[in-house]
């Protein structure tokens, strides 16, 4: 199981990375929106990955999971989702003003 989450986590990073360096806009938006889900992942997975362990200290419970990660993640992703939105409506501007959605053309065409 942890050698799936690592194996997921790395490709969204290796992939979003990639797209963050790519020439346009879309694939940077896209690129960043990828590298924050393998944030979130990757924040998610520090609570321990246990199925069926209760989220909080009770008497006589040795195994719990940190209920810190989840509340984290929460955060991220509407923060992630408020980003994307903000990222699309600077990047449809930009196509609009500069008549092409490259990123690294200072001149322009």
């Amino acid at each position: 199981m942890e050698w799936l989450f690592a194996v997921v986590v790395g490709v969204l990073t290796a992939t979003g990375l990639y797209l963050s360096l790519r020439p346009r806009s879309f694939d940077v938006v896209l690129g960043l929106t990828l590298l924050s889900y393998a944030v979130n992942l990757f924040i998610f997975g520090m609570g321990r990955l246990r199925a069926g362990s209760p989220p909080l200290i009770r008497d006589g419970v040795t195994h719990y999971a940190d209920p810190l990660p989840p509340a984290l993640v929460l955060t991220a992703i509407v923060i992630g989702f408020a980003m994307t939105a903000l990222l699309l409506a600077l990047a449809v501007r930009n196509r609009f003003a500069r008549r092409h959605d490259r990123v690294d053309d200072e001149g322009g065409l």
